[in-house]
């Protein structure tokens, strides 16, 4: 009887047919570890090494890859952010922020005495996920000033240090 040998259940050929990031999968169960060897990293995917002699039935891997931002969902992302003259994206709302960054930006906000709108991420996934595509930017809060998305906190924090926030925020308002 002829040994089989497991065959990798993805290769760098299928991997490069996704235009989308694929999840990292930050930890291998022991039990596969312990069966089949320690993971190898291709990008941002762990894969198990093949096993000469394997036996038993292989396991099958499904990943299945999708953008979260959806023709509809983009649509009404420039809908939304183009109708708002400040527009944050933060975890939580201006009155009750859930995060310390989109404190942050919502107070430098309010001392700047503009009007802005906010969108709570953490009542939609989709939205969440979504605006990581959208405006090419992996993390919150995200504002965006007349129509464009201008950073995240540490841009919005360095703007405001130099002044530049100001002056960007005066000719939104004022436009």
């Amino acid at each position: 009887m002829a040994s089989s040998v497991a065959q990798p259940l993805l290769s760098m050929k299928a991997l490069s047919r996704f235009s989308v990031p694929l999840p990292t999968f930050r930890f291998t169960p022991s039990f596969l570890s312990r069966q089949y060897g320690s993971p190898k990293s291709v990008g941002n995917v762990s894969i198990l090494p093949s096993v000469q002699g394997f036996r038993s039935k292989p396991i099958r891997l499904s990943i299945r890859c999708f953008s979260a931002l959806t023709p509809e969902l983009k649509s009404t992302l420039d809908k939304v952010v183009t109708s708002h003259k400040v527009l944050l994206f933060m975890k939580g709302t201006r009155d009750f922020p859930q995060c310390g960054f989109s404190n942050t930006v919502v107070q430098i906000l309010k001392s700047l005495d503009v009007p802005f709108e906010t969108m709570n991420i953490l009542e939609n996934e989709m939205l969440r996920q979504g605006l990581k595509n959208y405006s090419n930017w992996p993390t919150f809060p995200q504002l965006y000033i007349d129509g464009e998305f201008f950073g995240g906190c540490d841009i919005t924090i360095e703007a405001y240090k130099k002044g530049e926030l100001q002056e960007l925020l005066e000719k939104a308002i004022n436009s």
